[in-house]
């Protein structure tokens, strides 16, 4: 603010109104921050992520669980195998959040790196709306995504294969951990999150968020085989849980477009 000159008593007052910031800093950062992307409803997001992906991790992961299951000697509880593979599971998503969300914070720090907060977020958006119609029986294409990792995964096989069969309870612990590295379009979908996040504590938070989402589906599986894949690979139910993916994704890049154009 400057005073002007003075007129008779009265004396006029000059504001200066700070510039507007430019169009494009309205990005997928500050919508990640401060937009529907931020705090609990991301949380949310990633746990119903989770939760409602159950026909998917039944189907690829409930096989496994109940292969090695199957091949445990009798000093090992099922109990404790069930529990350790998923803490193991867990262990491993968090790891890698946290290792995306540090990557991003480095990221985020430089301007010039702005536009990958754009393109991460629509990118893990468009993700979970192709899982979505993959649940829903609609679409395919979410397949071709996990192949992605299957690089990763030859690396981590024979690890696996020095553990199996498993025969002591830590090894039960450690296939596990390995079983978090295995291709799948959900946690890609949620590490894109945790990389878009900026932080490590906020990337290990997600993936978190992600895993307890998963972890009644497979517990269950793990202890109800028969009875709950029958009821998660229903029609119904699977439709029903896709399209709720599909909408939320659909919904949110709309969000983003109106934020950002």
């Amino acid at each position: 603010m400057r005073l002007g000159k003075q007129r008779g008593q009265s004396i006029t007052l000059f504001y200066k109104m700070p510039p507007r910031p430019p169009h494009y800093c309205y990005n997928a950062l500050t919508f990640f921050r401060h937009g529907i992307m931020s705090g609990d409803i991301t949380l949310l997001t990633l746990f119903l992520i989770g939760f409602f992906g159950g026909g998917h991790c039944v189907g690829m992961c409930g096989g496994l669980s109940s292969a090695f299951a199957l091949q445990l000697p009798p000093h090992i509880k099922r109990f404790w195998l069930i529990v350790l593979l998923n803490a193991g599971r867990i262990s491993s998503y968090i790891t890698i959040g946290v290792l995306l969300g540090l990557l991003g914070q480095i990221g985020i720090s430089l301007d010039q790196t702005r536009w990958l907060q754009n393109g991460l977020f629509v990118a893990a958006n468009v993700l979970l709306l192709f899982l979505g119609l993959y649940l829903a029986g609609l679409s395919t294409l979410a397949t071709k995504v996990e192949s992605l990792g299957r690089p990763v995964w030859r690396r981590l096989n024979p690890l696996l294969g020095r553990l199996l069969p498993i025969q002591s309870v830590p090894a039960c612990f450690g296939v596990g951990l390995l079983w978090g590295w295995l291709p799948c379009g959900l946690v890609y979908s949620a590490s894109l999150y945790a990389l878009g996040s900026g932080s490590a504590a906020q990337g290990g938070l997600y993936m978190l968020a992600f895993a307890l989402g998963t972890l009644p589906n497979l517990l269950a599986m793990g202890f109800f085989a028969g009875q709950l894949k029958s009821f998660l690979q229903h029609r119904s139910i699977r439709l029903a849980a896709g399209l709720l993916v599909a909408g939320w994704a659909l919904w949110q890049l709309l969000q983003f477009m109106r934020h950002t154009f």
